[in-house]
């Protein structure tokens, strides 16, 4: 019974994460305490200065090239698998005219 209260995952969660704790404050009780320093927390460069980056990298074209070619996946999805009968037709040239406005404001403003 106690057992496989042990074994549940909410409480080895909890026992973990307080496992965890404990060996993490009593890592650093055992630590070598160091005295503040203006560069203790700045990345080490073998003794150099970093400059900062002359270049930033921009990924917010990216991730709207990557947004419309899903868009245009799960269009191609939808509406290969509509039925060819009915009022398929209408829903589809609907879809994809929704699809058509989305790809636009997706791909505005980029030259």
């Amino acid at each position: 019974m106690i057992g496989s209260i042990l074994l549940s995952p909410p409480v080895a969660l909890c026992l973990f994460l307080a496992l965890s704790y404990g060996l993490y404050r009593l890592g650093g009780a055992v630590a070598a305490q160091g005295e503040e320093h203006p560069g203790k927390h700045l990345p080490y460069a073998c003794g150099e200065d970093l400059m900062p980056p002359k270049v930033q990298l921009a990924y917010h074209v990216f991730f709207r090239l990557a947004l419309m070619f899903a868009v245009l996946h799960i269009a191609t999805l939808v509406v290969s698998t509509l039925p060819t009968r009915g009022a398929s037709h209408r829903i589809a040239v609907a879809y994809l005219a929704g699809i058509a406005i989305s790809v636009f404001v997706l791909t505005k403003g980029e030259a």
